[in-house]
């Protein structure tokens, strides 16, 4: 007995030392992430000010956003936007990570070139610089007036302002690249070499090698990327302002002025939770098709 005793108090005060090593994420994700997140499930069920106290209103504000032309409209061009920068962004990263998994003299200097602007995307000044750029008298119209050729309004004209919103969010390709560079490094040359042995010319070796041991990566990506294309916001608030014509009136955008402008803290809270259904939604779809085209080196086995 006071052997097991023993051992059971030492796999006690094992387990305690975890539990107290853990405890200051544990205790931050309880309080800056779970409550929360458990708040503003119950806020989306009331209407909400800030100013006054919330009033339990039931399931309102949901039934509110589905007759909301500009919630339909918000999600639109979320899922235009989602549909055309994540491949874009994909097949850009994953060339530039093959040009830069080279054996060259200076690689690493170009591959921080490339990575740079990872380090600053996202934040407000990229945003204004991109506004300074595709503006009417910004620096692309003055780059093709050199070469006679008229330029346009391309952040107010309805026709290309998410156009430059896309191009922005793929021109931040650093952080994807860098990872398909380390999955790219992780396939063995002894591959591409027997391919060569037969004859396998650059397209076979990239669709029968390359992508195949890369999709796991490439699974993953996609992932991120969708869920932050879903959550798109500094770009259209700082360059368009959802604008012209609501073209790039974001989800995000959307959520932002019901919940700061208009103080409608409810109705903010039941477009998050509207939004975390469409991106838990589209994450299942590609877990679920993902047995059809990822490949696990461990399932080879």
């Amino acid at each position: 007995m006071s052997i097991l005793s023993t051992k059971a108090k030492r796999e006690a005060g094992r387990h305690l030392t975890g539990y107290l090593f853990i405890s200051p994420w544990l205790v931050g994700f309880l309080a800056l992430s779970l409550w929360p997140i458990l708040q503003s499930l119950y806020l989306s069920f009331t209407d909400y000010s800030l100013l006054e106290a919330p009033r339990w209103i039931g399931s309102a504000n949901y039934k509110d956003i589905v007759h909301d032309p500009l919630f339909y409209k918000s999600l639109t061009v979320t899922l235009t936007f989602v549909f055309a920068s994540v491949p874009l962004k994909l097949a850009f990263s994953l060339l530039v990570a093959m040009l830069l998994n080279r054996s060259i003299r200076g690689i690493n200097l170009y591959r921080t070139a490339f990575y740079f602007p990872s380090l600053i995307g996202g934040s407000i000044a990229v945003s204004v610089l991109w506004r300074n750029m595709f503006g009417m008298d910004g620096y692309i119209n003055k780059i093709l007036s050199i070469f006679g050729i008229e330029g346009t309004g391309w952040i107010s004209s309805p026709d290309t302002a998410l156009g430059t919103l896309v191009l922005l969010n793929v021109w931040q390709f650093g952080s994807t690249m860098v990872i398909f560079l380390a999955g790219l490094k992780q396939i063995p040359k002894e591959l591409y070499e027997s391919s060569s042995v037969d004859g396998a010319g650059v397209f076979r070796k990239f669709f029968s090698i390359t992508l195949p041991m890369l999709s796991p990566v490439l699974f993953f990506n996609l992932i991120l990327g969708i869920i932050g294309s879903f959550q798109m916001f500094t770009s259209a608030f700082i360059i368009t302002k959802g604008g012209p014509a609501n073209e790039t009136y974001t989800y995000a955008l959307f959520l932002y002025e019901k919940a700061f402008s208009q103080f409608q803290m409810g109705y903010a809270s039941a477009l998050a939770w509207i939004l975390l259904v469409i991106i838990a939604l589209f994450t299942l779809l590609n877990f679920a098709a993902s047995k059809y085209w990822v490949f696990y080196e461990t399932e080879a086995r």
